[in-house]
């Protein structure tokens, strides 16, 4: 059994990030499942694992890494992955797109996010699916147009996954759950379906994560 332990929960997307980045590293772990909505993750056993109370954390290499993108870093570094270009200037392009969707999408579109718009909105019909389209709409839009500053072959930024699609297949997936348009992303749909012929990507999906 790996002594790696992946504390997760099926449909958060930054958990699904980490789950693709470390079958990308060939490394198989123990996945721990951490309620998101029963509430596990203010247990004070998570809070121990991490303060912020977020998922994922993973244990590795007598490690207990925090944060999704830190996480895929390390993995990214330790591990030869090469999910940024070496380059300065090519890299900053592809980080910046890749945190296009990690830095200013997913944390507004955070569960706890949500479900507290929601309750502002007190009961407004429609939430918080239309808080969700809100923001997934518009940053799947511009993360589109930053795809026209690279060749899709057939991954965001080349011929091997990079960091933009670890971060874009569970933006997708995020989006149709929620029933946003994405016929008219023709770039961020082909980079889509290449990663999902790819193993590590497919292994990673919610589906089958999912609890029984």
């Amino acid at each position: 059994m790996s002594g790696v332990v992946l504390y997760d929960f099926w449909r958060s997307s930054a958990s699904y990030r980490v789950r693709i980045a470390l079958n990308l590293a060939g490394i198989s772990y123990r996945a721990a499942s951490i309620d998101l909505a029963a509430g596990e993750q203010r247990s004070g056993n998570h809070l121990a694992r991490n303060p912020q109370g977020l998922v994922p954390v993973l244990e590795i290499d007598g490690l207990r890494l925090t944060q999704s993108l830190a996480i895929i870093d390390y993995l990214d570094q330790t591990r030869g992955l090469g999910l940024l270009p070496p380059e300065p200037a090519a890299r900053a392009h592809a980080l910046a797109l890749a945190q296009s969707i990690a830095v200013d999408v997913h944390p507004v579109c955070n569960l706890s996010v949500a479900q507290y718009a929601a309750a502002l909105s007190d009961g407004a019909d429609g939430m918080p699916g239309n808080w969700m389209r809100h923001f997934i709409r518009p940053g799947l839009l511009a993360f589109e147009a930053l795809l026209e500053g690279f060749e899709q072959a057939p991954y965001c930024t080349g011929t091997k996954p990079g960091l933009a699609d670890v971060c874009l297949v569970p933006q997708m997936y995020n989006a149709r759950r929620w029933d946003v348009e994405l016929l008219d992303l023709p770039r961020s749909l082909g980079a889509e379906a290449a990663c999902a012929e790819n193993p590590a990507f497919a292994a990673a999906h919610p589906d089958l994560h999912a609890p029984d």
